[in-house]
């Protein structure tokens, strides 16, 4: 059992604060992904639980018990880098018991540590190899298999993908994910690439400049997010965020862009919009479609624009929708031939419809 309790930490380096009073439960056997820009204080947390960073102020405690002055090595944490952190003139087998070897463990039991270890990762037959000699996945998986070896009752991980190339950090990202399944621990996992987070997570923490945004599950952060940072930063691409002004006609209200373009807003209970408002608009790129396609939204509304630029990825298509100024981006299937300056109808999925308050940047709609 690994239940992590992060209460009012803080951390200072010098006058300088980093981490505000930050405030979060890990549940035991969860995937917690932290998530944000570089310099949002992601991986000082991470550090300040690995017992790498003091805590300036709060407390940090697994299962019950405060660990801010417990030693690294005595918190039963085991930590995966970036950089991988090998003995380049050990082989793999060494790398991977070394922990085991200063902690006195029986060498009969840290050959059959290794060996199940190995097995699970797919390392069998590189265990004599030494670093040089493998590939950056090959490495990645030697940091994984040392961390695995010590029954840790929580695993660390500070972007451990971020070297490698793309096609090896989807691979990467399966074999995590089946790790996560079968040593049934608790995971806590740095990533600034919020694909990783998505793909990986139980629940996601979004953080920025120290500060903890918004925290759910990652259907929870795409559908519902509180602000227009988390709406920007989750999603690939990222949530079409407008600027435009409330215009209320008796009970119709319409949000108004420059360049004439007006967009009616459905009517929803408990919402509290107001004729002149600054607001911002928010719609995802899957709401957005070429007309012709949106059969399935027979209330969808729908407007002239002009194609700018095109983004075929295969799959789908990606449309940058210019209308009188006004530049979205609507998706199209991948075996639809568009080119750039065409007229095209757009359909939009106003039912989907996010507004945000320009000033609060929070939602309101």
């Amino acid at each position: 059992m690994a239940e992590l309790k992060i209460n009012d930490v803080v951390k200072r380096y010098g006058k300088t604060e980093v981490v505000h009073g930050i405030n979060l439960d890990v549940k035991d056997k969860e995937f917690l992904v932290l998530v944000g820009p570089s310099g949002c204080g992601k991986s000082t947390l991470l550090r300040m639980v690995a017992g790498l960073e003091e805590i300036s102020q709060g407390t940090i405690s697994i299962d019950g018990k405060v660990i801010n002055d417990v030693a690294p090595k005595d918190r039963g944490l085991a930590m995966v880098f970036q950089n991988y952190a090998l003995y380049p003139h050990m082989d793999v087998f060494n790398n991977m018991s070394f922990g085991l070897k200063i902690s006195k463990t029986p060498k009969a039991e840290i050959q059959q540590r290794v060996e199940e270890v190995a097995g699970i990762l797919g390392l069998e037959a590189l265990l004599y190899r030494k670093p040089h000699e493998l590939s950056g996945g090959q490495r990645q998986r030697v940091a994984m298999g040392r961390a695995m070896v010590r029954k840790p009752s929580m695993f660390l991980f500070d972007e451990p993908l971020s070297n490698l190339d793309a096609k090896l950090r989807i691979q990467m990202r399966a074999e995590i994910k089946l790790l996560h399944q079968r040593v049934d621990s608790t995971i806590i996992y740095v990533t600034h690439d919020q694909v990783e987070a998505m793909t990986l997570a139980d629940r996601i923490v979004v953080l920025r400049d120290g500060y903890i945004e918004q925290v759910g599950t990652p259907l929870e952060l795409f559908l519902n997010p509180v602000n227009t940072f988390v709406a920007g930063f989750i999603g690939t691409p990222p949530m079409n965020l407008l600027d435009c002004t409330v215009k209320q006609t008796g009970e119709d209200v319409s949000l108004c862009f420059e360049g004439g373009l007006e967009i009616p807003v459905p009517r929803k209970n408990g919402t509290d919009l107001r004729d002149g408002q600054k607001v911002v608009m928010g719609l995802r790129t899957e709401e957005m479609m070429p007309a012709d396609m949106a059969e399935e939204l027979p209330d969808a509304w729908t407007f002239d624009g002009i194609v700018d630029v095109v983004e075929p990825l295969g799959n789908e298509t990606h449309l940058h929708v210019n209308f009188n100024g006004v530049r979205m981006i609507a998706r199209s299937e991948g075996r639809r031939i568009i080119h750039p300056r065409e007229a095209l109808r757009i359909a939009m999925d106003l039912n989907q419809l996010h507004i945000f308050d320009a000033e609060t940047t929070l939602v309101v709609y």
